[in-house]
């Protein structure tokens, strides 16, 4: 998920709401060139045929809307397998016959070719099919499947190389620094699939250990440059008026069956400081917020509006540190956020919410406020025990990051105490990945440092101490801090949890036995700290 024309075209939208608003329901032109205009418009269409996309139910268009869904789907598809089969040629071509492994399969994506002329759709078509790579070699990476990492690797070069040839054809120009980052790419692609290859000559466990850190590398640094290339080519484009058009059919009932696929795009191009600045200048925030407090509109949309919030207030983009717009909705933007939390019908709907709610928390103070008046502490910890609300790390991540930021105001602990909160942390403390990969993994350490945080805050209060020492969260967190494999070896959540055991220590020392004081309590928490860091595992 990422981010109009000229200042000119901007500044003449804010004055006069008739650009865009309901007073002119029939005008949906760009007013920038024509043609972004019109591809804009068909990304908002086409983004329901994006491979591994959100489908949503299909609402008919009536007269004069029935040119926009002229797509005929044997069309497309044939598309698709165009490009697919050029890509699986290429591996037979380089003599990497194409797997038969029983998950081959589930691992093939179809990137349907975006039209002429259309280079904002092409970027987030073929941006959503290289992301999707990378992450799948990381897994098969993961699990020391060379054979897949490989023919993997192959077709991933495969889409780079069709990313930037179809993206220099469509694009008018291209900057020297975009070259180079393109020229990087390349040579880290062809890195990769160089070294995957000699992988699979390699029998020596030794040496293909030391080569799977070097192939780690290589598919690190070879999604920082395709990051980069994106962020680039989308703050380009973004200036040919795109946010202003996504937002002028956002403003229009007659086009309330394509607001989903507009509000995803916006997510999508929002990720880049220019997006931002034009979602600004047109009131969006305003538009997003009138979405999102409108009960007619259907939980698809309002969950695709929390996506654009969540993503114009992420705390690791420092230009939405300045959202004064954002500040005048904010109290009608949480209070939706937390009532689309309670009635979720789906685990997808509540981490989009769930995660608007808990950068909104990153923002401003007033944000925390506002959730508990709300009873926001009952709806999220009720939640946790709705499988079908949460049942990953990544939700956790988010009701834990919002405890957390809550927990700083005086009356959070006597709600979480209430709501029997202090068990729900215990819990979290314990948080273990199902299936291994490296984004889980990563997502269980943020549960447990946030955890950590969350009960150092909140344990100022000595009936909160008292409620953790009695389930045992002391003997929980002395085993985070001794034992690196009950904390991935993460520094982050060692330092949490060595604050959170001082804390507790203090309300009620006769929880600690003596070695555990004097080695964990005692001295300095940098020296407790360099101690446990170099702890070697104990299996007596």
């Amino acid at each position: 998920r990422r981010p109009p024309g000229n200042g000119e075209m901007a500044s003449k939208g804010i004055s006069g709401w008739g650009l865009w608003g309901r007073q002119e329901p029939r005008r949906l032109c760009c007013t920038g060139p024509n043609r972004c205009g019109q591809a804009l418009l068909q990304i908002g269409v086409n983004l329901m045929a994006l491979p591994g996309g959100r489908h949503l139910d299909c609402i008919p268009l009536q007269g004069q809307r029935l040119h926009l869904m002229q797509v005929d789907s044997v069309q497309r598809w044939m598309e698709d397998l165009k490009l697919m089969t050029e890509c699986e040629c290429m591996c037979v071509l380089q003599a990497k016959p194409i797997s038969l492994e029983e998950d081959a399969q589930g691992d093939l994506i179809l990137a349907g070719g975006p039209g002429p002329g259309d280079p904002l759709q092409l970027l987030l078509k073929r941006g959503w099919v290289i992301s999707t790579e990378l992450r799948r070699i990381g897994q098969k990476l993961a699990q020391d499947r060379w054979a897949r990492v490989h023919s993997m690797s192959v077709r991933l070069t495969c889409h780079a190389r069709s990313m930037v040839s179809e993206y220099s054809a469509v694009s008018r120009s291209s900057s020297q620094e975009m070259g180079q980052i393109e020229k990087l790419l390349m040579e880290k692609c062809s890195e990769l699939s160089a070294v995957t290859e000699r992988c699979l000559q390699v029998e020596n466990e030794h040496v293909l250990k030391s080569m799977k850190a070097c192939v780690s590398e290589t598919l690190s640094m070879l999604g920082q440059h395709f990051g980069q290339l994106l962020e680039l080519a989308l703050t380009r484009e973004v200036q040919e008026g795109g946010v202003v058009a996504l937002f002028k059919v956002c403003r229009q009932d007659s086009f309330r069956c394509l607001y989903p696929q507009a509000l995803r795009t916006l997510a999508s191009i929002c990720c880049v400081e220019e997006g931002v600045h034009q979602l600004e200048k047109v009131d969006g925030v305003l538009c997003l917020a009138d979405i999102l407090t409108d009960d007619s509109h259907s939980e698809a949309t309002r969950a695709e509006a929390a996506a654009v919030v969540a993503q114009v207030t992420s705390p690791h983009l420092p230009f939405t540190q300045h959202l004064s717009s954002f500040l005048e909705s904010m109290e009608e933007i949480v209070t939706a956020l937390v009532k689309l939390c309670q009635e979720a019908s789906s685990g997808e709907v509540f981490l989009l919410a769930s995660a608007a709610l808990a950068n909104i928390t990153f923002l401003d103070t007033m944000a925390c406020e506002m959730l508990l008046q709300l009873n926001a502490i009952r709806v999220l910890l009720e939640a946790c025990s709705d499988k079908q609300r949460v049942d990953t790390p990544y939700t956790r991540d988010q009701i834990v990051t919002i405890l957390a930021n809550m927990s700083v105001l005086e009356q959070c602990a006597s709600d979480i105490i209430q709501e029997n909160g202090v068990q729900l942390i215990m819990g979290m403390l314990s948080e273990k990945p199902r299936s291994g990969t490296p984004a889980e993994v990563a997502a269980c350490e943020r549960v447990q440092q946030k955890a950590a945080v969350t009960l150092a805050r909140l344990s100022r209060d000595p009936e909160v101490a008292r409620e953790a020492v009695r389930l045992s969260c002391m003997s929980r967190l002395i085993e985070l801090c001794r034992s690196p494999s009950e904390r991935n070896s993460s520094d982050a959540v060692l330092v949490a949890c060595l604050a959170a055991l001082r804390r507790l220590a203090g309300v009620c020392p006769e929880g600690l036995q003596d070695s555990d004081f004097q080695q964990l309590v005692q001295p300095r928490l940098v020296d407790s700290f360099l101690l446990c860091s170099n702890m070697e595992e104990s299996f007596v």
